[in-house]
């Protein structure tokens, strides 16, 4: 009885939209842009993807997860002799602001201390990305993981 109420449905589903009047098609597309340009930027060109030597005694790894959608981030840096970040690396399964923020964050680590990179906020690189309140969660993760998985702590 369920499957047929079920398919009973389809069918009037299918009819209304037989029915409806057409919309044309520009009508029907998304916005050409729904986010920023910088976002779209990071995320078509994103800086410093891949990995770093996780065995190297002056790489960190910091890898974090958003439970509220799913994003997945690993962030890597490596500091050299005088405390000073090098490099840093991402790589970074979710949205595309998510993946904006990674790329935008391993950009402005780069040259400073590890203090120094976690003065930086999310909402700083929210608000340089002009992230929508929505997508403001994204950002929250990508910065400096507190539990690191080298031997920068040690």
């Amino acid at each position: 009885m369920a499957a047929a109420g079920g398919s009973r449905l389809r069918r009037a589903a299918s009819a209304l939209l037989l029915r409806s009047p057409r919309l044309p098609a520009r009508e029907l597309s998304a916005p050409a842009r729904l986010y920023h340009k910088k976002v779209v930027d990071h995320y078509e060109n994103p800086r410093n993807v891949g990995s770093l030597d996780k065995t190297s005694k002056n790489v960190g790894t910091g890898l974090v997860g958003a439970p509220a959608c799913g994003d997945v981030m690993k962030l890597q840096i490596q500091v050299d002799e005088k405390g000073k970040i090098v490099d840093a690396r991402f790589k970074t399964f979710g949205c595309g602001s998510a993946i904006a923020s990674s790329s935008l964050a391993t950009e402005w680590v780069k040259g400073k201390t590890v203090e120094e990179a976690l003065t930086i906020k999310n909402t700083d690189i929210a608000k340089e990305l002009c992230l929508p309140p929505v997508k403001l969660h994204c950002s929250k993760s990508v910065l400096f993981p507190r539990r690191w998985e080298s031997r920068l702590d040690q």
